[in-house]
């Protein structure tokens, strides 16, 4: 069971296995679980093969070669050997429960976006999905409170960690794009985090999900080496990798994704880090 942390109270629903919330039940604040990641060397990027592998799944899965002729993997590191110190980092992604802690706690404003700026945004969903995920009355949608929280800026996510880590005396950080990676593909290079083969029945993705989140944690055969849980498909996660033109590096594909070479932890691609998405989320690392 998860130690207490004694420095308040927070008044929201949530139990310590994935899928459990019991209405009108108070909890102890506790941090999130954390997983450590040893210090060492690890293999980070991808080569031809991998690439024009992940090419393939995704043509088999959508019939074209978008991602081919885009050529949306030819941005990814080189293969290259990265040794980084010791850290850890959270068991999954944070939950609209966790963050719903810091709402109760604050006066930040709760996950949701107006019409305009999602058409703005010009995305493919529309915004009958960015309502489908949006809080109300700084509470998260019915049955959503261990699901992955999106519709959260890159901002939100620092303001996350920045009052996360006033809360328990440790420092909370985003994790650089390297840490990311090696949590969610270990250290000897394979192109998931359970292998070299795609298996749509290891990750919350369009190709066996149900098209929407799901709670975290549920899909046990997509662990990492080390015991990661979400870090294939369910929703891309923001990373503290800056990218050109007020961007962010994000990883891991998401529940919109088929294929899914864009779920292998080698892909990466960049977003406004004021974008509000139904696909994106965030966790965290401590050093």
């Amino acid at each position: 069971m998860l130690a207490w942390v004694l420095s308040g109270w927070v008044f929201f629903t949530v139990t310590l296995l994935a899928g459990g919330v019991q209405a009108g039940q108070a909890e102890p604040f506790s941090s999130p679980v954390t997983v450590p990641i040893p210090a060492g060397a690890f293999i980070m990027g991808s080569d031809r093969a991998e690439r024009n592998a992940a090419y393939d799944l995704d043509e088999a899965a959508y019939g074209h070669s978008v991602t081919r002729t885009g050529r949306w993997y030819e941005g990814e590191k080189q293969r290259q050997s990265v040794t980084l110190e010791s850290f850890t980092i959270t068991r999954t992604p944070i939950t609209n429960a966790q963050y719903q802690a810091f709402i109760t706690d604050t006066i930040h404003p709760a996950p949701s976006v107006d019409e305009k700026t999602w058409t703005q945004y010009g995305l493919a969903h529309s915004f009958k999905t960015a309502r489908r995920h949006s809080w109300t009355d700084r509470s998260p949608p019915p049955n959503r409170q261990n699901h992955p929280v999106v519709l959260v800026s890159h901002d939100d996510a620092l303001a996350y960690a920045g009052w996360l880590s006033r809360k328990t005396g440790q420092i909370w950080r985003l994790p650089s794009e390297a840490q990311w990676e090696k949590a969610m593909r270990g250290t000897d290079g394979r192109r998931f985090g359970w292998g070299d083969t795609f298996t749509p029945t290891a990750l919350n993705s369009h190709d066996n999900g149900p098209f929407d989140t799901t709670p975290v944690g549920s899909f046990k055969a997509g662990a990492s080496p080390f015991g990661v849980l979400d870090g294939a498909g369910q929703v891309f996660e923001w990373t503290a990798e800056a990218a050109p033109q007020n961007r962010f590096i994000v990883k891991g594909g998401s529940w919109d994704d088929q294929g899914c070479g864009v779920c292998r932890p080698a892909a990466r691609h960049s977003r406004p880090k004021s974008l509000k998405h139904v696909l994106i989320g965030f966790r965290l690392i401590q050093k």
